[in-house]
């Protein structure tokens, strides 16, 4: 049988996930792979970063993806016909605004293509207690390049008063900023952890922001918590929509997640989350 007519097809992938990776811990693609695949879904994981692990241990090791090999890792998805299924891609912490910049021509060149293909994007910038933490160039990067290609985003509310450019103290304001960015194909933002100065006793408020309404979500807030839970709540929200929930539900059942996934690792004594079957 001669090497053109195998009667093997190429795997087909739903979503492409574009996110950090590390050897130790459980953040960016190390925590969204396993969750997407719970949720039935057959992902490929692009890294944009391979770290030892995070950063707030003693010692790291490791850093951003070449270039050349990040756009490669890219084309080769379209080069192996991975992607005749594709139904979103996922993206995450990223390596600088090289990266940001070869990443939206991706997206663009399969938007144009394929239109109905979802992009859900997390800006991960920085947080209230530590600021900025990734390269300054990102906020801009993120603005020019990637915020107009993404239907939905999922900012934390420090994340999301940089890219707007507004204040976000209470959740009108954080409304207010949200819908700034409705713009183009971007249809909804979540905003994590939205104005921490209006939270009772131990409650953390997520709102969900569309062109018409407005909704929060008050859920549990635990003292502690480890790294990489924006990146599970970011990856839950995308796979239950991508399997029919609308976004305020997709955004309940994430909180759900994360808090359930919080409590077991905490039960556990674990200073990294532990991933359960999902119940």
């Amino acid at each position: 049988m001669g090497s053109g007519s195998s009667p093997f097809q190429p795997m087909q992938i739903e979503v492409v996930s574009v996110q950090s990776q590390v050897v130790y811990g459980q953040v960016g693609n190390n925590i969204a792979v396993p969750t997407l695949q719970a949720l039935g879904l057959r992902v490929a994981a692009v890294p944009t970063v391979v770290l030892s692990n995070t950063p707030h241990h003693p010692t790291m090791h490791g850093g951003a993806i070449p270039l050349d090999w990040f756009q490669g890792y890219l084309d080769d998805l379209l080069a192996r016909d991975a992607l005749r299924k594709l139904r979103a891609v996922i993206v995450g912490y990223l390596g600088g605004p090289a990266q940001a910049g070869a990443l939206a021509r991706w997206i663009e060149a399969l938007l144009r293509d394929r239109p109905d293909i979802q992009v859900f994007i997390d800006p991960v910038i920085g947080d209230e207690d530590v600021g900025v933490y990734v390269d300054p160039g990102m906020v801009e990067a993120y603005r020019s390049h990637l915020l107009p290609l993404a239907d939905g985003l999922v900012p934390n509310g420090f994340e999301l008063g940089l890219l707007s450019g507004r204040p976000v103290a209470d959740i009108d304001q954080v409304a207010a900023a949200a819908r700034a960015l409705l713009v183009g194909r971007t249809r909804w933002v979540v905003a994590t952890s939205a104005a921490p100065g209006t939270w009772q006793g131990d409650e953390m408020r997520v709102a969900v922001v569309t062109r018409d309404a407005v909704e929060v979500i008050e859920h549990r807030r635990l003292e502690t918590t480890p790294k990489g839970t924006g990146d599970l709540f970011s990856a839950t929200l995308a796979g239950r929509q991508l399997a029919g929930a609308g976004v305020a539900e997709a955004a309940r059942l994430a909180c759900d997640r994360v808090l359930e996934v919080l409590v077991a690792t905490r039960a556990a004594g674990c200073a990294e989350m532990l991933v359960f079957p999902d119940s």
